[in-house]
Formats: C-alpha cells, structure tokens, sequence
C-alpha cells in the first residue's frame, strides 16, 4: 500500500470518521478520531485531497485543512449519496465521501469565508426576528380580535393595536386580557429594535463592500439582498452564466422532457431559500419603487431612471 492521497472526512459534533486510500484506490486509513485530535492527526499527513460534506461547520474545518497545506473540497449531501453503499453509519459515509471527492462529474460547494459566515450570521439573526415579530403581531391580532377590536392590514394596523393596549383608560379590555397583551406588545418592541439593530449592521457592510455597492444599482436590489448575495455566493467565477446562478437559487423551471419533448412547469424551488425569498420579494416590490422615486423626482424622469422603469 502507499501513502494516503485521498481522505473522506464525516464530521460531526465530537467525533469524525476518516476514510482515506492511495493513488490505486486502496484503503490506507479507516479510523474514528475526536474533535481535539483532528487538525493534530492531518499535521503529521502529507498533502491530499479532502473530502467534506458541505454543511454549516464544513467551512470551518475546510479553512483549518486548507491551512495545513490540504486541499478540500466540499460537496452537496445529496449528490454525496448516490455512492452510499449498503447501510448508513459513519464509516460508509466517510467511504462514500472518498469516492464522490475523486468523481470528474462531481459538483462542489465553495469554501466560504469568515466574513462571508459573519454577514449570513446577520441576516440569519433578522430573519429569525422578523419571523418571531410575524408571530407576535398575529398573536396580538387574534387577541384583540377576540375582543372585537379589529385594525387595517400591516404594521399601521398593528400600531394601532399596540396604542389600544398602551391607553388604560380604555375599557373594551379587561384588565386580566390587558396584562397579557402588554407583555405581547413590549415583547414586540424588543424585537423590533433588534431588527432595526441588525439593519444598521448590514447596511454598514454595506457601504463598506464594493460589491455590494455595485449590485444596488439593479433596480429591484437594496442593501439587504445585495449583502445577501455577496455573504451567500461568494466568488461569483463559480458560475458559468447567469443562469447557472439562477439554478443555483431555484429560479428556474422544473425540467419533466422526455423524447424531444420540453415540458417545463414552475420554478423548482432548489437551492438557496433565503436569496429566493429576497429576490422575489424585491421584484415584486420594484417597480412599485421606482415609480414613486419618479413621482418624487423635481425634474422629471432622468435617463437612468427611465432606463429602470423599462427594466422593471
């Protein structure tokens, strides 16, 4: 047998799984190691390819390796299984890793940075806050709802609420139903703050990052998806062609041809969830943007301006 070329490294929360073969495919290595020993057991390796699992802490590890002069590549679980043999346990998956690492066909997930990881962190931590604030506001209509108070769709309605429940002199609510929905209603404030907190972070980034810049000029595009895409796609060489990115997201429509025959239905939905709420979102929202900024405009449209709204 020779030395080690290849490794297949399944990651866990303590324990790994390295599955590693020679330059003929022969199994070299095949043990269990702990989350301490890990970066200690590749020093004393020559340089070879690693193969990971793309998943949250894979980036972590892949910088670490990368460090010790290896060269990892990360790759989709589910591209991952198809060269799953037999029952699944940690030694299998390190095999299969093994094998879909040295495939010339395999597609693989780029390492992102630490910046990169901070700036999703931000809009993970917002969109969780939004998420949360969705539920409060509902909770706080369905309550008040129970008492006949009724208000208008959107935030408008729901400051209208909250100032309800903010004047004790009002005696459409008990004072029991009062107490819940104060708790409700400071709660909301509090994560409304952090949202705006957490907004003033990624619009400094913004500013800071010439790319980002760049992208808030499609129309369509503002500080929080173009920080999105920056944090989410990384090195944007990755990617052959527009569309590339689109399939990359889930922009595209789901393929069902068969013998010559194209049938394409909706989009498929694959792919990165976030930046496709935030896209969509924001072409919903464009055109409806740029013909206010138009209104508002003392001089009429420009011709940057009309170049937009024949965009939109």
């Amino acid at each position: 047998m020779g030395e080690v070329s290849t490794i297949g490294l399944d990651i866990a929360k303590s324990i790994f799984q390295i599955h590693g073969v020679d330059a003929d495919g022969a199994v070299v290595i095949r043990k269990r190691i702990s989350r301490a020993k890990l970066l200690e057991f590749f020093a004393t390796l020559p340089a070879c390819l690693v193969g990971i699992e793309a998943c949250p802490t894979a980036h972590h590890w892949s910088r670490r390796l990368q460090a010790l002069g290896h060269t990892v590549k990360l790759m989709p679980p589910s591209y991952v299984k198809a060269y799953l043999k037999r029952s699944k346990n940690d030694a299998n998956d390190a095999a299969a890793i093994c094998e879909a690492v040295t495939r010339p066909s395999m597609r693989f997930v780029a390492t992102k940075s630490e910046q990169q990881q901070s700036g999703l962190m931000l809009h993970r931590g917002r969109q969780l806050l939004v998420c949360q604030r969705t539920m409060l506001s509902n909770a706080i209509r369905g309550h008040m709802a129970e008492l006949g108070i009724i208000s208008a769709k959107g935030r408008n309605g729901t400051a209208e609420l909250l100032k309800i429940i903010a004047d004790e002199h009002d005696d459409r609510i008990p004072a029991a139903a009062r107490f819940s929905l104060d708790v409700l209603a400071r709660q909301y404030g509090v994560v409304r703050a952090m949202i705006v907190a957490l907004e003033k972070r990624i619009h400094a980034w913004h500013r800071s990052c010439e790319e980002s810049r760049r992208l808030e000029e499609i129309p369509g595009v503002g500080p929080i998806v173009a920080t999105a895409l920056v944090a989410e796609v990384g090195d944007w060489k990755e990617f052959t062609s527009g569309r590339s990115l689109a399939a990359w997201i889930g922009l595209v429509p789901r393929q069902h041809s068969t013998g010559g025959k194209e049938r394409l239905g909706r989009i498929s939905k694959q792919g990165n969830r976030h930046l496709r709420w935030l896209l969509v979102a924001g072409a919903i929202c464009a055109p409806a943007r740029h013909e206010a900024a138009l209104a508002r405009s003392p001089h009429g449209p420009s011709v940057d301006q009309g170049r937009c709204r024949c965009a939109c």
